[in-house]
């Protein structure tokens, strides 16, 4: 979304380019490394709801304790309290420009509520792109990711090898396949994924904001393709 940002007294009209992105993908489509990349091209922040509980219990704020509260008995944070901490969070100066939301929203009452939220001020989401890739693929991917015991590097033995087999290049501790890259969780958590979070592909699609690309690519193809959909 474009808006002009004007300097009287120098007579300068300066375009702004602002730009709320939602990414949607299955978990192991590489949709958190793409957004990474796009906003470090355009300059705006990537927000996880993950990183802002973090932040906000971290910071003893006000909504921190409340999401905390729910937490420390095991129990979900309603949706009501997540869409406060992200509009929160996405009414920081850094978001000035514009942010990419990765993994909220994860269901329709979530998108719902933030749709209404936004719409309270005036906004609206303007880009969901889905990084679409099929089962079997991010099974296979997913296998093949390797972790470090000891220092947490990740690596994958075709796209990001270690120099030698089963071993950390930053430390030399032993690597292993964790059990949330295990086939079986995948399969898993791609089930979870397709009921809960498939519709909202439909969802963005009849708000005319849904994008989608071919995450089966090779890396710097989606991002391409992504740049290409942003369109700048």
């Amino acid at each position: 979304m474009l808006f002009a940002r004007f300097f009287g007294f120098l007579g300068r009209v300066e375009e702004i380019t602002i730009m709320k992105i939602i990414m949607l993908g299955a978990p192991g489509a590489g949709k958190g490394t793409q957004a990474q990349r796009i906003a470090e091209k355009y300059g705006i922040p990537h927000i996880s709801t993950g990183d802002i509980f973090r932040a906000n219990i971290k910071n003893g704020t006000e909504l921190g304790k409340k999401a905390k509260a729910f937490m420390d008995q095991g129990l979900l944070v309603p949706d009501e309290l997540t869409v406060d901490l992200v509009m929160d969070r996405i009414s920081q100066p850094d978001c000035e420009k514009g942010y990419i939301l990765d993994g909220f929203p994860r269901t329709i009452p979530q998108a719902e509520a933030l749709t209404e939220a936004l719409a309270k001020k005036g906004e609206a989401i303007d880009f969901a792109i889905d990084v679409d890739v099929p089962d079997e693929k991010i099974v296979t991917r997913m296998a093949g990711r390797r972790a470090c015991v000891k220092c947490g590097m990740t690596y994958h033995i075709v796209y990001a090898a270690p120099k030698k087999e089963g071993i950390c290049d930053k430390c030399g501790a032993e690597l292993i396949l964790r059990d949330d890259d295990k086939p079986e969780t995948v399969k898993n958590r791609l089930s979870v994924y397709h009921e809960q979070t498939q519709p909202l592909i439909d969802y963005y699609a009849k708000k005319n904001v849904l994008a989608e690309v071919d995450g089966t690519k090779d890396m710097e193809d989606v991002f391409n393709d992504i740049v290409t959909i942003l369109g700048k």
